[in-house]
């Protein structure tokens, strides 16, 4: 009884600050607070004697259910963007309390800096919240966001490219194709079946031609835990490739191409995967393999 009133003891005195946190991530105090409060029921049913940080796992956690959160979220900006700037929660009566830190932290986070702020991706939007408002170190971040830490590193860029108000060129947006893409592949590879579920839209899609279907694909298979079932595990022989002037993923095997997958995406996440195994199509189309280092010209 009593680790447990230490326990809530701790999380109460870091309460604060994981609200601003998760205020800065969702730009709505309501939903700040659902995540704060979700991040005590997991502590409270988490061993977490052997957590050196406790106020660094607290905010790891609370990243993740905001991560969620902003995946999971409806589009109404009416409930997407805070109203008032008054509403940024204190951090008075918490030991790390700082009345300066209290200042800059009002300032920086306004109706304005919200509106921005929700035209990024879940990821990107937490990418950047928490390395450049919070200095956290994109080695911490890459694991909450599910991406390497230099895909990490280029979504917190490509966030503050927009919060700057300036355009992301096509060969940028090429590669924020390319990184998406690739960690797709890792993840299906390397049987991370979570790393797949972030990585695709909440409403994606797959579909296989009759051709992909008599090698194994089903027909159609929609949303996240079906698509990531299908191919976790998977993707032995696949790599980025380009074709039909776009990116997507080939895969051969003895040296002949056996299948493409047309990829489209939403954001940072993929929201609709087209196998094609027609061998008509196939030959059709003109496909270059691009290796692990390789990256993009001005064409294409």
């Amino acid at each position: 009884m009593d680790e447990k009133r230490i326990l809530a003891g701790h999380f109460e005195a870091n309460r604060a600050h994981l609200t601003v946190v998760a205020f800065r991530i969702l730009g709505s105090r309501t939903e700040a607070e659902d995540a704060v409060q979700e991040a005590w029921l997991r502590l409270d049913r988490t061993n977490v004697s052997d957590v050196e940080n406790l106020g660094g796992w607290l905010r790891t956690v609370v990243a993740r259910i905001c991560l969620d959160m902003l995946r999971s979220r409806k589009l109404r900006r009416e409930d997407a963007i805070c109203g008032d700037e008054a509403d940024l929660p204190s951090e008075a009566g918490t030991a790390s309390y700082d009345p300066e830190y209290e200042i800059a932290m009002a300032d920086s986070v306004g109706l304005a800096m919200l509106v921005v702020l929700e035209t990024l991706g879940p990821a990107e939007r937490v990418a950047f919240v928490l390395h450049d408002m919070f200095d956290l170190p994109f080695d911490d971040i890459a694991p909450i966001v599910g991406r390497t830490t230099e895909a990490t590193r280029k979504l917190a860029s490509r966030a503050r490219q927009r919060m700057q108000g300036s355009p992301i060129s096509p060969q940028a947006d090429r590669a924020r194709r390319r990184d998406v893409i690739e960690a797709f592949i890792a993840a299906s590879r390397d049987g991370n079946f979570e790393a797949l579920l972030s990585i695709f839209d909440p409403d994606v899609v797959f579909r296989a031609d009759e051709a992909a279907m008599r090698l194994g694909s089903q027909a159609e298979l929609r949303g996240p835990a079906a698509v990531a079932n299908a191919f976790n595990g998977r993707a032995r022989s696949a790599r980025p490739a380009m074709f039909d002037g776009a990116l997507g993923i080939a895969v051969e095997a003895g040296g002949r191409l056996l299948l493409v997958l047309r990829v489209t995406l939403k954001g940072d996440h993929i929201i609709g995967i087209e196998a094609v195994a027609d061998r008509e199509s196939l030959d059709g189309l003109d496909v270059t393999m691009l290796d692990a280092d390789q990256r993009f010209s001005n064409a294409g």
